[in-house]
């Protein structure tokens, strides 16, 4: 136990060595316009959209859903990258639920009665608010990580 404190203490120290770049203002602005552009069209399109509203609510929740199990990803893989305990339990639901959020958009669009061009767009918007969302979660973690550096 008292080896493995050890281990997990110079993984900490060593990840603090390599680390030390914050995040610029503009790929933090870029990050969170991407996010904003990404749930505000898909959001968007799903308000003009002429399917039923039980439908538009299976879009929402996955957009939800996708959104929350990125960020769980992105933190526990970084939790693991400072030696941060994480139970193997947790970050495997986490992929979990993130790539069955990605499955059931792809079910979703499949089997919609929608133009190619709205699937598309959909599937675009999606991704890019998935992308955006760890990008954003990156940045804070690293701004925190780099202000307590300092302190």
């Amino acid at each position: 136990m008292e080896n493995q404190v050890k281990i997990q203490t110079e993984k900490k120290e060593k990840v603090k060595e390599d680390f030390n770049n914050k995040p610029t203002a503009a790929f933090i602005s870029a990050s969170w316009a991407s996010l904003l552009i990404g749930m505000v069209s898909f959001c968007v399109g799903l308000w003009n959209a002429t399917m039923d509203l039980n439908e538009k609510g299976y879009y929402f929740t996955i957009l939800l859903f996708g959104l929350f199990s990125v960020i769980s990803v992105q933190k526990t893989v970084r939790d693991k990258l400072e030696g941060i305990p994480v139970t193997d339990i947790y970050y495997g639901v986490s992929w979990f639920v993130t790539l069955t959020s990605i499955l059931l958009l792809v079910i979703g669009l499949w089997n919609a009665e929608l133009d190619l061009s709205e699937k598309g767009f959909y599937g675009i918007s999606f991704f890019l608010s998935l992308f955006a969302a760890i990008a954003v979660q990156k940045n804070t973690r690293d701004v925190k990580f780099i202000e307590q550096k300092e302190k």
